[in-house]
C-alpha cells in the first residue's frame, strides 16, 4: 500500500470512529479529539495530519452524511427503475438506510438544529441538495413545473425526515407500521400536487 493510500485508509478510519462513537446520547461536541483518536487506534498528534481540528472532522461527517443520502436516493432510483413503486421503494429504501446507518442519520437529525451554527448550514445545505435532486427527479418523471416539484419535493422530505426520527429507536414492528404511515401521506402530498393549482396575486 502506498504511503497516499494509508494516508486515505487513516483519515477513513478517524471518519468512521467518529461516526462510531455518536449514540443517542452524545452529538458532536461531546465527542473529544482523544477519544476520536483511541477509537481510530492513532496517537492524538497523528490526528492533526488528516484535519485541523475536531471542527473540520464534524463538518467532514456531514458532508458523508449527505453524501449517503444522495447515494441512497440513486440506490431508490435502480430499484423503481426495476419496477418497484416510486413511494414504497423509496421508504423501504429510506427505513433499510437508518437500520444500517443509525449514527449517520443521528448527526443530520440533531446537528439540524444543534447548538453549533456551522453545523447547522452544512446539515441545511446537505438538506437542500436531498430536495433539489427530488425535485429535478419529480420534473423528469412527472413533468410538473420546478417550482412545484419543489414545494413537493420539501414536504416529502420533511415528512420523511420526520418519520426517520420517530422510527429510529423503535423496534421493527413499529418500524413498519410508521413506514405504512408516511407512505399514505406521501400519496396524499402526490396527489394534492397533481391538481394543486397557485392563487394568482390580484393586481389592486
Amino acid at each position: 500500500m502506498s504511503r497516499q493510500e494509508q494516508k486515505l485508509k487513516t483519515r477513513q478510519n478517524i471518519i468512521n470512529a467518529a461516526f462510531g462513537l455518536l449514540d443517542e446520547q452524545r452529538s458532536l461536541s461531546a465527542i473529544s479529539l482523544r477519544e476520536v483518536s483511541r477509537a481510530a487506534g492513532i496517537a492524538p498528534t497523528s490526528f492533526y495530519r488528516h484535519f485541523k481540528d475536531m471542527d473540520e472532522l464534524g463538518l467532514t461527517l456531514v458532508d458523508e452524511a449527505g453524501l449517503a443520502l444522495r447515494q441512497l436516493m440513486r440506490q431508490a432510483r435502480r430499484r423503481i427503475a426495476s419496477g418497484g413503486g416510486v413511494i414504497d421503494t423509496s421508504v423501504d429504501t429510506f427505513m433499510e438506510f437508518i437500520t444500517a446507518n443509525t449514527n449517520v442519520f443521528r448527526l443530520l437529525l440533531r446537528e439540524h438544529t444543534g447548538t453549533s451554527t456551522a453545523y447547522r448550514m452544512a446539515v441545511l445545505r446537505e438538506i437542500q441538495h436531498f430536495i433539489e435532486e427530488l425535485a429535478d427527479y419529480i420534473v423528469e418523471s412527472q413533468g410538473a413545473e420546478h417550482q412545484l416539484a419543489s414545494l413537493q419535493a420539501e414536504a416529502m422530505v420533511r415528512l420523511v425526515f420526520s418519520a426517520g426520527a420517530e422510527a429510529l429507536e423503535v423496534d421493527v414492528p413499529l418500524r413498519q407500521e410508521i413506514g405504512h404511515r408516511v407512505k399514505a401521506q406521501l400519496r396524499f402530498v402526490q396527489l394534492g400536487a397533481k391538481v394543486y393549482r397557485p392563487r394568482k396575486v390580484r393586481s389592486e
